[in-house]
């Protein structure tokens, strides 16, 4: 019969052992690291092949071809305020989950001036005392990357690690390595596209471009949405500023068609090669002159029907493919977004602040007016995009497989992580294959989750590409090619760069 003492003990010990063991496997998790292999196919043989596939793009330049940042940043080149400013505020991605946590926008930075340290602070707590929030989703991804990658930040987000984050990103800020042009270069962007109002001077991109210090592209996007949506409260005033700008007279349907046209050009001269669409829908059903003017008149006036108004701007949508056939200017549709979906949140923290939700959108009978006129026009470029998964495969990918002036645009907002653009390529490559896709575009203004978000899209395509080569349906430097395409040369044809 065993002693009860030297059962006692050695159930102690165990104990002991199994708190020592739980204390190190905590500390150890409490480490942020960037695994090699991350986002690359867990089958041994897939993994082998795909990391050979990513090596060969890794070290790419960055093409962003579709984004928001403002070029103000790369022109003044002043250090970045403080890591809330950098990483929380401007990320509608990170705000929305955050607020959908209880955490109020203000206390975020959204729609304040400069917080002061102390509030900088609070908001950053939010976010590392939140961190399981972002479990799973590609927002953790790319926070990751830009903390452990960029930063060289090494603790995972807690509130027990947030002011030590805080402070060493903070120290960084303030090195030379930091401030955003040696930021640009160290990122490898080779162009970068910000989206700019009609009536923008672009003398920022002017300024820029005339830097003898500057060595970098950073190109303006025409996004005309507010002067096409003519029921728009704001609207009459909008399009009074056009005709200012412009020097053409606006008061007439013929002189606001003129005066968009005189826009484009500005934007075609200061390097601009496309111009962005987001509307509800993607319909581009004429009108007639009469009633296109007819129509004016009444938005002028304060008169126009909802119903008149919708027509309107699918007949404007129209024009403006007529305008890039013309102009070169390659048309990008992001529609099926209804924006600001809780208008009290709109009202006070104004447009692009992470209250905006999609849509069912339908394609093929919406785009056939447009297509029939314009479809097989050289050198005219489409790219449709679309955050509702069910039109990839039925509709989008038909349409690109057949007309030479459609691409399919990459997974965005809502559906650009890891698993959807592995849905995508499922849904998509079987019809029109990789050469009638986008390539990726970021779609971002948070400057420092541009490379985390190129190198996302890298490893994952490197993936679907190396499943095609294990099952024998590619040859492996066929799938390297691919890989190399889908990073630089799609971009750089599709969208002109």
């Amino acid at each position: 019969m065993s002693d009860p003492r030297t059962f006692a003990t050695s159930r102690s010990i165990a104990v002991r052992d199994a708190a020592d063991d739980y204390r190190s496997m905590a500390a150890a998790s409490s480490r942020l690291e960037l695994h090699p292999d991350r986002l690359l196919p867990g089958d041994p043989q897939q993994r082998a092949v795909a990391r050979r596939l990513y090596a060969t793009v890794r070290d790419l330049p960055v093409l962003s071809p579709h984004g928001h940042v403002d070029p103000a940043l790369l022109l003044t080149d002043r250090p970045f305020s403080d890591p809330t400013a950098l990483f929380v505020t401007p990320d509608h991605y990170v705000t929305r989950l955050l607020h959908a946590d209880g955490i109020g926008l203000e206390e975020l930075g959204v729609g304040e001036e400069a917080l002061s340290e102390a509030a900088a602070r609070r908001a950053w707590r939010n976010l590392c005392e939140r961190w399981p929030v972002f479990a799973g989703t590609p927002v953790r991804y790319w926070l990751e990357e830009e903390l452990a990658g960029v930063f060289g930040v090494d603790l995972r987000p807690s509130a027990e690690t947030a002011d030590t984050i805080y402070d060493k990103v903070a120290a960084r800020l303030g090195e030379e390595a930091y401030r955003p042009r040696a930021l640009y270069h160290r990122f490898n962007i080779q162009a970068l596209s910000t989206t700019a109002d009609p009536c923008d001077d672009l003398s920022v991109h002017a300024s820029l471009a005339a830097d003898p210090t500057w060595t970098g592209r950073v190109i303006p996007t025409f996004r005309p949405d507010r002067y096409l949506e003519v029921g728009r409260p704001d609207w009459p005033d909008a399009v009074r500023l056009l005709g200012a700008v412009s020097g053409i007279d606006t008061g007439d349907y013929r002189g606001y068609v003129g005066a968009l046209e005189q826009r484009r050009r500005h934007f075609v001269d200061h390097g601009a090669t496309s111009a962005d669409h987001s509307h509800p829908d993607a319909r581009t059903d004429p009108l007639g002159t009469g009633d296109a003017t007819r129509i004016y008149r009444a938005a002028l006036d304060g008169q126009v029907r909802e119903v008149e108004a919708t027509a309107f701007r699918r007949h404007m949508l129209l024009e403006m493919a007529r305008m890039s056939c013309e102009d070169g200017l390659v048309m990008t549709l992001h529609p099926g977004v209804r924006r600001g979906h809780h208008r009290p949140t709109e009202d006070r923290f104004g447009p692009d602040t992470g209250g905006d939700v999609p849509v069912r959108i339908e394609l093929t009978d919406a785009l056939r007016p447009l297509l029939e006129r314009f479809g097989t026009v050289a050198e005219f470029h489409l790219v449709v995009f679309t955050v509702d998964e069910s039109v990839w495969s039925r509709e989008l990918a038909p349409l690109a497989g057949f007309y030479p002036s459609v691409y399919i645009g990459a997974p965005w907002w809502f559906l650009d992580a890891p698993d959807a653009i592995r849905r995508f390529r499922d849904a998509v490559t079987e019809t029109a294959g990789f050469s009638r896709t986008s390539g990726f575009v970021d779609d971002t203004r948070a400057f420092c989750s541009i490379p985390a978000r190129h190198d996302m899209s890298r490893r994952v395509d490197a993936g679907v590409l190396a499943a095609m080569v294990v099952d024998h349906r590619l040859d492996e430097d066929e799938a390297a090619d691919i890989a190399a395409d889908l990073v630089t040369g799609r971009p750089a044809h599709v969208f002109k760069l």
